[in-house]
């Protein structure tokens, strides 16, 4: 058991008798009344984000999680199929524990997070940034923009879809956001 001082980003929680994990939180002491945390938790099974409000000294019940790291390997019928990086076990992960499944390619390092007293995979967490390199993109013609900020369609080594600038061409290796899927800079060679 926990109180809500001891909330921060990252935490997982039981709540409602579901995992969640804590994204964001702020403590607000307001002029008139009791002070309260709000939250957003992203529940663990289905990855859908909520609010919710806590108010200041409520017990919680925190959740041990370990993060394992794992090698991706390959794609088939029963899901994505991981070796972990220390034991050389293997083990298959169904495509909902997965976000952003369409930016992994194999032999990438990953963090799987296992409730430690069930020892159930929750979730797969991608690095924060990734180097990709371009396959597909068609040209950019500079003078057609009204902003400085025009993009266009590209598509990765891994088969996803990402917004790049103009400048970016097929064959370029550049680095992605794997938390939103945005371009984050061109890499050098």
């Amino acid at each position: 058991m926990a109180t809500t001082a001891e909330i921060r980003n990252g935490l997982c929680i039981e709540f409602n008798e579901q995992l969640f994990q804590v994204v964001t939180f702020q403590h607000v002491k307001p002029g008139k009344g009791p002070a309260f945390v709000r939250t957003k938790l992203k529940n663990l099974k289905t990855g859908k984000v909520i609010d919710n409000t806590f108010s200041v000294g409520t017990k919680i019940n925190t959740v041990r999680i370990e993060r394992r790291p794992y090698q991706y390997l390959y794609k088939d019928e029963m899901g994505f199929n991981f070796m972990n990086s220390e034991t050389f076990e293997q083990v298959s992960i169904g495509a909902e524990l997965v976000d952003n499944a369409d930016l992994m390619k194999e032999g990438m390092t990953l963090e799987i997070m296992y409730h430690a007293d069930t020892e159930t995979p929750l979730t797969v967490e991608f690095p924060p940034f990734i180097e990709v390199e371009i396959t597909y993109t068609e040209s950019g013609d500079r003078g057609n923009t009204a902003s400085s900020t025009a993009l266009k369609q590209a598509t990765v080594e891994t088969g996803a879809i990402i917004m790049v600038p103009l400048f970016i061409n097929q064959g370029d290796v550049i680095r992605v956001d794997t938390r939103d899927k945005s371009y984050y800079e061109r890499v050098k060679k």
